[in-house]
């Protein structure tokens, strides 16, 4: 499909770094051209904008007006739970989007210049506590070229309604969204819709819906959702070797990561002390080794145990291919 399908089919991709949205439609899409999505970044048919579990994420306009209103609430209570959030409790949600909307009256901000132009409005809360506020309160797009393919830039602000050009949904389906995790991600239990998308509730909505589910049991009795009728790979199909960014859907869609990484071990060797120290490694969906790209462009791969000499070559296959497509 094209990229910007599978951005919809995956309801957005992790980008709070540049790399890993890009390693992850290379994954998935035969022939992937990176440009496609800086293009589309260029003429807004792609946003970078704060959503699900409070971090970045690269979605289509339709699914940014569509989910940011679905996660606000969770993104009220991550905010208010900060020292940034404390800072600046005593601001009503209105007084904040008014001071935002009225300082990028004249085009987007830099993030320090917009927490500067807040600070006037609101004499005695620092800049950067306003700007961070307004970055969850707010539904704020980063604009390129912040998240093109081979280009940097600063995180620059501008409003989600001014940048596309159309207005948050009013009135937005949570069912619809947990229709479209199960597509993307199920079966799933709904912890795993929750840790995905930091919404709370979920056990209610997926009662709702019994009569267009159909359910199973996992090895620990856990009850697990699914569509009517979307088939289950069977256990013994071969996952091909992948080579992923820091940061990927696969590891942040359900609420345990040993779906993919049953080795507590290999999970916290990944993990570090915040999460995410380096790009991974997968074989037979199984996370078995970090990869870095040196500075000659070749990568540098770090097994967690030996591979069979089809893996291997498998291996090999993939990161020759990540080579080409990052020096492409």
């Amino acid at each position: 499909m094209p990229a910007p399908a599978m951005v919809e089919h995956l309801l957005g991709l992790q980008a709070q770094e540049t790399l890993p949205p890009y390693l992850s439609l290379w994954s998935r899409i035969a022939d992937f051209d990176p440009g496609t999505v800086s293009r589309a970044l260029a003429d807004r048919t792609a946003v970078r904008v704060l959503l699900m579990r409070g971090t970045i994420h690269l979605v289509t306009p339709r699914d940014a007006c569509f989910l940011r209103p679905l996660v606000q609430p969770m993104l009220d209570r991550v905010i208010g739970g900060t020292a940034d959030g404390k800072a600046t409790a005593r601001l009503t949600p209105a007084e904040l989007d008014g001071a935002v909307r009225t300082a990028l009256r004249e085009g987007a901000l830099p993030v320090k210049a917009l927490g500067e132009r807040l600070a006037l409005t609101f004499p005695g809360v620092p800049g950067p506590a306003l700007a961070a506020a307004a970055r969850g309160r707010v539904a704020l797009v980063q604009v390129p070229p912040r998240g093109q393919w081979r280009r940097s830039g600063g995180v620059v602000y501008e409003t989600l309604e001014t940048w596309l050009g159309r207005e948050q949904d009013d009135e937005p389906d949570t069912t619809e969204m947990v229709r479209r995790y199960l597509r993307a991600f199920g079966p799933a239990t709904a912890a795993d819709i929750s840790a995905w998308s930091g919404l709370r509730g979920m056990r209610r909505v997926l009662t709702s819906m019994r009569e267009e589910l159909r359910t199973y049991r996992d090895a620990e009795n856990r009850e697990l959702f699914d569509l009517e009728g979307l088939p289950v790979v069977d256990e013994a199909t071969p996952a091909p070797v992948r080579l992923l960014g820091r940061y990927d859907n696969v590891w942040l869609s359900h609420d345990r990561r040993d779906r993919v990484t049953p080795d507590a071990e290999k999970r916290r060797r990944w993990m570090g002390v915040n999460g995410g120290i380096g790009c991974t490694v997968f074989v037979d969906g199984v996370l078995e080794g970090l990869w870095r790209q040196t500075d000659t462009g070749k990568l540098d791969v770090e097994l967690f145990r030996a591979l069979s000499r089809a893996e291997r070559a498998d291996l090999d296959a993939e990161a020759a291919g990540v080579e080409r497509f990052l020096a492409g």
